[in-house]
């Protein structure tokens, strides 16, 4: 069962006190590892390739070799972490990924990005309740710096968030959203859609 799964199961009222001290116990263990593993990627300098294979620990799956970040960079779970190709984060990215955050090839992700998949509830008496729902980021999409995206938030393929954007909703394919809450500024236009790297203004 992973964390989502742990989350949700554990929400349902249907676990015993036993089993939710120990998905709580769970969840603190891997923290305090995502902790060490961040300490030290961003505690000194590493090469890319160390880079690569510091997060591949962090997130438990391979990474491929086109994959690129700059630190510094904090996680509190880091396993529901998981990367497409030609990926680049650039630094002081912080990724709240208990609920899962899926980003797709050929992803940028701009200077202090905020990643949240968890919620609690708004009645006082059960705010210590956590809501998790994934964040799916698709191909091609550009995420300014100073981002935040919410729980649950699907972004779609090509698709640009402008930097300070607070992104509460689903983002299509092909477009550019702005603001607070993030709106749709514009479409891409079809020569932007169908330019190619070989193309010159």
């Amino acid at each position: 069962m992973g964390m989502l799964e742990k989350l949700e199961y554990m929400n349902s009222g249907e676990a015993s006190p036993e089993e939710v001290d120990q998905i709580v116990a769970d969840m603190r263990a891997r923290t305090q590892e995502s902790m060490r593993i961040t300490a030290e990627l961003n505690s000194a300098y590493h090469m890319p390739e160390e880079v690569r294979g510091l997060f591949s620990e962090l997130t438990g799956e391979e990474i491929d070799e086109s994959f690129a970040l700059f630190p510094p960079f904090t996680t509190d779970y880091g396993r529901n972490i998981h990367v497409g190709k030609n990926v680049f984060i650039n630094s002081g990215c912080r990724f709240q990924d208990q609920g899962g955050i899926y980003i797709g090839n050929d992803a940028f992700i701009g200077h202090n990005v905020v990643l949240a998949t968890l919620n609690h509830e708004v009645a006082p008496a059960r705010r210590a309740r956590l809501v998790p729902a994934p964040i799916h980021i698709g191909n091609r999409v550009w995420i300014g710096a100073n981002v935040t995206v919410l729980p649950g938030v699907t972004i779609g393929d090509n698709s640009v968030l402008a930097a300070g954007a607070v992104v509460t909703k689903d983002v299509p394919n092909d477009v550019i959203v702005g603001g607070v809450p993030a709106k749709i500024i514009r479409r891409l236009t079809e020569a932007e859609l169908s330019a190619t790297n070989d193309d010159r203004a």
